[in-house]
């Protein structure tokens, strides 16, 4: 499904510079079709994204719909309007799911 590719390209989009720069573990929880939890790790060596707890604990999680997810990494929804319109809770350290917003 859409978020399972949305990871997928994630995945292929990490690089070591970006898990140098954010130094980071995010967890998120999607409501709705493919939702349940997804992780991007960019703490870990070589970095990870995909379905599941993260390996290591998170250091912000995440709560949205499943579809405001996919239109976020897609570019059809700010993550700052999503926050502030209540579309995306977030808890944890907001310095760095602002670090993720820039790489989005």
């Amino acid at each position: 499904g859409p978020v399972a590719e949305t990871f997928r390209v994630i995945q292929g989009a990490v690089t070591e510079e970006y898990v140098r720069s954010t130094q980071g573990v995010f967890q998120f929880e999607l409501s709705g079709d493919g939702g349940g939890t997804w992780y991007i790790d960019l703490k870990t060596k070589g970095g990870s994204a995909g379905f599941g707890k993260p390996p290591v604990t998170a250091d912000v999680v995440m709560s949205m719909s499943s579809a405001d997810f996919v239109k976020m990494f897609t570019g059809k929804l700010k993550p700052t309007l999503a926050f502030m319109t209540g579309r995306l809770r977030i808890k944890g350290n907001m310095a760095l799911a602002i670090k993720l917003e820039k790489m989005l």
